[in-house]
Order: C-alpha cells, then structure tokens, then sequence
C-alpha cells in the first residue's frame, strides 16, 4: 500500500495489526514491514470492520505497507528460518519440505528432549509446548517457523528426531507420539520475529533510513 513518496523510517513487526499501525504512527514511521499483511487466500475483500479500520490509520498518516510471506520465510540469510537458526545457534545442514522451507541440523552432541525445550524457550523467551514421547537422546534438529506443524511427517522422513515450529494441531500429538519424537511448538509469532528485524536492518544499512522492530506480543 502506497504512502508519502520519501521513506525516512521504517518499523517493522510481525503482524500488520492495528496495535502495530498505531505504534507506528506515534514513531513517525514513513512504512511498515511486516510479515504478515492482509488479504489471504479466501479472505472477504471488503474494507469493512477491523481491515477498514486498519487501512484507514495507514491512509490517514501516508503511511506505506510492505508485506512479504513465503519469501520471508525462504530467504537463505535473511529469511524466518534462517534467523531462527542464528539464535539458537544451528547451522542448517539441510533442508526438506515444499519449496525447501524446512531445515535440518545435525546437533554437536545428543542433547535430552528437556535440554533442547529449555535451550528454545530460553532463547525464545517463551516456553515451548512439548508433544510426543522421544528417545532420551536427540541428534537431529528440523525447524520450520510458524504453522508449519504438518511437515512433521516431512521432518521425520528427513531423519529428524525433533521438530520445532510455531503451532500444533490436535493431530501433531498423536503422529510425534507415534513416531518416537520431540515436536516443540515456540509459538507462531516468537518463532517469526527474527526474519523482519534482519531485513528492516538491511533495509537501514543499504538505504541509509532509520529502522525501529516493534513487537506487539502474541502468545500464539
């Protein structure tokens, strides 16, 4: 959504919500960078209710709104995954699923399913949901950030005998059960705050323009 035609600043968040717009506002901001953006697929078009409401703030301030999904998540250095990667201190070994979105990590040294749940939540700064009834030794990380809990299957054929994600679906229980693994859901937005913070600070270093992330919390 086109605003004002100089960017000074940009703030960036997860989620274009209203709270995240009016933030914006009080900051000064030219645009907005986000991960998550309106319309998805199914979605009523209208501008009406909250999506007029939000819409409106933009329009009221000339403010622009950026919103970039799958690419976000894709991105080999700046993307989701690969910054959740860098804070937990992985590597990425390899990658799996559609459009190789998932990635796989071949742990220095076995860890428990209580150590590695511990390490996420430390770094996360949430304590993840841990499902399944995993061997007492893990060796092989996936992750895949957001709700991306049905490539668990995906994972597990990858040979990873931990996954970590955003969410879970009552059916994420029953296949880490069953298959003898750890599923660790972080949360769909602790897992997603990372990508849009490394690409608004590339945004600031190419184009010499202020960047602020501003974190609305969601404990989803």
């Amino acid at each position: 959504m086109e605003g004002r035609n100089r960017i000074q600043r940009v703030v960036t968040g997860v989620t274009a919500s209203l709270a995240l717009l009016r933030a914006a506002v009080a900051a000064r901001a030219d645009a907005v960078l986000v991960h998550h953006g309106y319309f998805w697929r199914g979605d009523d078009p209208r501008l009406v209710g909250v999506r007029r409401e939000r819409v409106a703030v933009l329009l009221e301030h000339g403010i622009s709104l950026f919103a970039y999904h799958l690419p976000l998540d894709a991105h080999p250095d700046l993307g989701n995954n690969a910054q959740l990667a860098r804070v937990l201190g992985w590597r990425v070994d390899g990658r799996f699923g559609s459009q190789d979105l998932g990635c796989w990590c071949d742990l220095d040294a076995p860890v428990s399913p209580r150590a590695l749940a511990t390490r996420v939540g430390r770094r996360l700064g949430a304590r993840p949901l841990a499902l399944g009834q995993p061997r007492e030794r893990l060796t092989r990380v996936g992750w895949c950030t957001g709700a991306a809990q049905d490539m668990l299957e995906e994972a597990i054929d990858a040979g990873c005998d931990a996954f970590v994600s955003g969410e879970a679906s009552e059916r994420t229980t029953h296949l880490a059960r069953e298959a003898g693994v750890l599923y660790l859901a972080a949360g769909h937005h602790a897992t997603e705050r990372y990508g849009v913070q490394a690409l608004g600070d590339r945004i600031a270093a190419e184009f010499g323009v202020d960047h602020r992330f501003i974190d609305d919390p969601n404990p989803v």
